[in-house]
């Protein structure tokens, strides 16, 4: 039996690798990590959805710690959410939380080692990001070296989408017939507004702008898209 662990905010990403995951494995588990985040509301948000799309186990794990030592606009009600605009100056935005994807793809690998799996998926992106340097593939892969190594297990650490622009990643969903889910049913925005978002933030602008793209282009997004990804 193929099993696979998804690191499962409930955003966009996180949900289209989820929603690609149930179609190539038999059995798919989540992991959402509750550090403090400013919005807890994805991790209602990601409960109903792994219901919803129906995966064998979820599992919403207390890292609170984090949150002691990662100060970020994410974590701290006091630092505010910038603009897009604001989100464009040089150097890493506040939004950054440092050492989440460290700990949340250590964390998900000892689950996978626990629930037998082979895989650990997550949504991280080096095409569209703001410059995090803990969603790169060079990080990913580095990780996936030193963790394989520390549990004398090759557990894969799969990144769909790390290549794809948003545009490509709506056109992923709209394949799988699941378009109207991400679009309704995630909660992508800093600012912890389900669907749309606020409009403001730079990931709602991110996500906005790949998908009028998409509706614009749809043949042109999903025959680019067939270059990354082997679909029929």
């Amino acid at each position: 039996m193929k099993r696979a662990v998804v690191v499962f905010s409930g955003g966009q990403d996180s949900t289209t690798c989820l929603i690609q995951a149930l179609k190539d494995y038999d059995e798919v588990h989540c992991i959402t990590f509750d550090y403090g985040q400013r919005h807890r509301f994805e991790i209602e948000v990601a409960q109903k959805l792994s219901i919803s799309l129906g995966v064998a186990a979820h599992k919403v794990l207390d890292v609170t710690l984090l949150n002691e030592l990662a100060v970020s606009s994410l974590t701290r009600d006091n630092i505010p959410v910038p603009s897009f605009d604001e989100s464009e100056a040089s150097g890493l935005p506040s939004t950054f939380v440092p050492g989440r994807n460290i700990l949340f793809l250590t964390l998900a690998a000892i689950y996978a080692y626990q629930v037998q799996a082979e895989a650990v998926i997550t949504g991280v992106c080096e095409t569209d990001f703001s410059g995090y340097p803990d969603c790169r593939d060079e990080f990913v892969k580095a990780l996936n070296h030193a963790v394989s190594l520390g549990l004398a297990k090759n557990i894969r650490f799969e990144t769909p989408l790390m290549w794809l622009d948003k545009a490509q990643t709506w056109a992923l969903a709209d394949y799988y017939g699941h378009l109207q889910t991400i679009r309704e049913q995630t909660l992508t925005c800093y600012n912890g507004i389900q669907g749309d978002g606020c409009g403001e933030c730079a990931a709602c602008h991110l996500r906005s702008k790949g998908l009028n793209h998409y509706l614009n282009n749809k043949d042109m997004v999903l025959s680019s898209l067939k270059k990354f990804i082997n679909l029929n």
